[in-house]
């Protein structure tokens, strides 16, 4: 198990040295990048341009294309059928844009009316995350600053006026914890409850939800994680009855028994190694699709962590250890094919491509990080 890490000065070196990719318009090797490989979108963290890349599945070798649209990016998603991307604003009322994707060149035209998540509020911006409910149609939303989660129709992959705003309230122990911070929305596979992981009050709150109608109603239920441990993402393994929580304040991820819309402990496991001493920042949590493995990525260490689902009880066993190839691996995302990692290092403004071994799930670094400016949110645009 690899325990080396990049220094800063390495990273940023690296990135220097690499001037970042100019419009697309203007370079013939992007144009002709853009007829081949996958797309997919870079965005930043309370960023005003989202970049675009084509990413060849077969060798690996990603390549920018520059910016491909002004943006106020917090997150971004996209549809689950047509070429349609929703952007999560950082702009007062928890704002989501929505924008056509040009399938050639990546570029992003704005489409449709932007939809408030705030039910005509004056709650912040700071939306954390955007997912589709593909059942139902529905749009899901986490604002952090907020501390709310919303429910959007989707008409034709156009989003509505929310169907349904569900307030925290609530605080905890750590001084970024003074009051709630919605992080996730996800739905169970029953497809009849909404858990929302809420950083700001160390809990997992377990709603209600309406496939036939994409709205969530305010539950009872919630799992307390320790206090101070800031909940932030929460998965489920596809056999359905694990659930995996992973906690940003104090590095670790919890497997939890899931039955009649409760959870309840079973396993925790720290995402950093016993020598790390530094500040702890768990970010970003998947499920590889054949559900053998979970992936994992911590921002105080700078790594990728894997582990291995017993498929019998869910269990995690830690697999592999690795440097992000950056620093602040603030999210990541698993090709369909399931044989690539993309992580997106946001403090050395690079994304690193990793090769997965989906026999033993271990990472494999493929080549040097490419830069792309504070990558937080990488979402693909498969053909």
């Amino acid at each position: 198990m690899s325990e080396t890490h990049p220094s800063r000065r390495t990273v940023l070196g690296a990135v220097a040295a690499t001037a970042a990719a100019p419009l697309l318009a203007g370079v013939p090797a992007a144009r002709a990048a853009a007829r081949r490989g996958d797309l997919l979108f870079v965005s930043p963290w309370k960023g005003t341009q989202i970049h675009g890349a084509r990413f060849d599945p077969g060798s690996g070798a990603l390549t920018p294309l520059g910016p491909v649209g002004d943006a106020p990016s917090n997150w971004t998603a996209r549809h689950p059928a047509k070429p349609l991307l929703y952007v999560g604003g950082s702009e007062d009322g928890g704002i989501v844009h929505t924008y056509a994707i040009d399938r050639t060149t990546g570029a992003l035209t704005p489409t449709g009316a932007p939809v408030r998540t705030d039910a005509g509020g004056t709650a912040g911006g700071g939306v954390s995350y955007l997912g589709v409910d593909r059942p139902s149609g529905t749009l899901l939303v986490a604002n952090f600053e907020a501390g709310l989660a919303a429910s959007l129709p989707l008409a034709k992959g156009l989003p509505g006026p929310p169907v349904s705003v569900v307030q925290d309230t609530g605080s905890g122990p750590n001084p970024r914890q003074n009051g709630p911070h919605v992080h996730h929305v996800t739905i169970d596979p029953t497809g009849r409850h909404a858990l929302v992981a809420d950083f700001g009050v160390d809990r997992v709150l377990v709603h209600g939800f309406d496939r036939s109608t994409g709205v969530i109603t305010p539950g009872t239920g919630s799992y307390a994680t320790a206090p101070g441990s800031g909940p932030r993402r929460v998965l489920f393994h596809h056999r359905g009855r694990t659930a995996y929580v992973l906690n940003e304040l104090s590095g670790d991820l919890e497997t939890l028994d899931w039955r009649h819309g409760a959870l309840t402990p079973r396993q925790r496991l720290p995402l950093d190694s016993d020598a790390f001493t530094g500040t702890k920042s768990g970010a970003e949590l998947a499920l590889s699709g054949d559900g053998r493995f979970v992936y994992a990525s911590s921002r105080g260490e700078n790594t990728l962590v894997v582990f291995a689902a017993d498929a019998r009880t869910g269990l995690l066993t830690l697999v592999q250890r690795i440097p992000s190839g950056g620093l602040k691996p603030w999210s990541f995302t698993l090709h369909r094919g399931g044989d690539w990692l993309l992580a997106a290092n946001q403090a050395s403004n690079t994304v690193t491509v990793f090769a997965v071994d989906r026999t033993r799930g271990t990472l494999t670094a493929a080549g040097a990080p490419v830069p792309f400016p504070a990558p937080a949110c990488l979402t693909f645009l498969d053909r």
